[in-house]
């Protein structure tokens, strides 16, 4: 787990239980107390002849339950030139130039060192481009995805060129309306402008998803509690949560698209399988915006004692020229996940805004 500084308590009310967020977490906390006294019987255990089988929950639906990581140095689409596999002598440089990476960066600064430059060095910076956080903070994960025994060059996998297919004409067009749309406004002159992972609404990247993909910087943990008519999900990043309604619920109607879609899922053999529509026309995935048409597959498939495989398949024709999807192993996270708090509670975000109201009152004074 990742250190996580916390934000200030808010005083409570009846209304914000009531809401919709609060009953997710209810619902959640009651989940989580059912599988801690779950009995014995549910753990793990090897089959007489010594192989590793299955664990099953006491309702006989795999066990999926505990923490999890999907942090890895591959990348999520293959890089121009590579092989889907990697050799080992690829791995071992990649793994030990992160290695080296972290080290040089974990040495102590020059207290005599010169500022840095006007804009900054830092090419990509959560922070902006003279602040950042350090390695000690960063946590992207060092070992290449293993699947099948196959080190992998990237997350993609289909199509065979590990790369996602060409946006349709459609799909440019709502990407372009999109753009279009934030330039009506300045960067800094309403809330609603600002990205949902500054607004601490859901994480940047695609932490919760759907697909659950690793974002390169940090807290790539999630935490997984199933009983017989639920799986729920929480990702690290924004303590994102996911409470998939299994067997053949009802669906949610087409004009209802909350973040992170409406999911149900059912049991094929020892694979969990979710399927996802309704997605937020806001929750843009990679800068493109969902089509109502979207629908994401997952698959979740316990391989062995320490890892789960995660399969999705993204099928979202009016976006994209063909469906496509990938692979990312999720191993056993040997550690508690705390709790994200991101700037809830505390003014981070007025401040942005209040800061840009200042700058406005001097431009106009001038």
């Amino acid at each position: 787990g990742v250190r996580r500084l916390g934000g200030q308590k808010m005083k409570s009310n009846l209304s914000k239980f009531l809401s919709p967020r609060y009953c997710e977490i209810a619902v959640a906390a009651v989940m989580w107390y059912a599988a801690m006294v779950a009995p014995v019987a549910a753990q793990e255990r090897a089959s007489s002849s010594g192989q590793w089988e299955v664990p099953r929950t006491v309702f006989g639906h795999p066990d999926l339950q505990g923490n999890w990581t999907n942090a890895t140095l591959t990348p999520f689409e293959r890089p121009a030139g590579w092989e889907r596999g990697l050799t080992q002598q690829e791995v071992s440089e990649i793994e030990q130039g992160q290695a080296e990476l972290v080290a040089r960066k974990a040495e102590a600064s020059d207290p005599n060192r010169p500022p840095p430059p006007e804009g900054g060095t830092h090419p990509v910076c959560i922070d902006g481009p003279t602040s950042c956080y350090n390695e000690f903070y960063r946590e992207p994960g060092d070992r290449v995805a293993v699947v099948n025994g196959e080190f992998r060059s990237s997350l993609v996998t289909n199509p065979s060129n590990g790369r996602v297919p060409s946006l349709t004409s459609e799909g440019r067009r709502r990407v372009d309306d999109s753009r279009a749309l934030n330039r009506r406004f300045g960067a800094y002159d309403h809330p609603e402008v600002r990205p949902l992972a500054e607004r601490c609404i859901v994480s940047f990247g695609s932490s919760a998803g759907p697909p659950m993909l690793p974002n390169y910087w940090y807290n790539n943990n999630y935490t997984i509690v199933q009983n017989a008519d639920y799986v729920m999900i929480m990702a690290e990043m924004v303590h994102d949560v996911r409470i998939i309604r299994l067997g053949e619920p009802h669906s949610l109607p087409a004009n209802v698209r909350p973040y992170f879609g409406d999911s149900r899922g059912w049991w094929e053999g020892n694979t969990l399988v979710v399927e996802t529509a309704n997605l937020n026309p806001e929750h843009a995935f990679r800068g493109v915006p969902p089509s109502e048409n979207l629908k994401v597959i997952e698959r979740f498939t316990r391989v062995d004692e320490k890892t789960i495989l995660y399969e999705f398949t993204i099928d979202d024709l009016t976006t994209y020229t063909d469906v496509w999807g990938g692979e990312v192993p999720f191993t056993r996270l040997d550690g508690q996940v705390y709790e994200y708090a991101c700037h809830e509670g505390n003014y981070s975000l007025p401040n942005v805004l209040g800061g840009a109201r200042y700058q406005e009152k001097n431009e106009i004074g001038r």
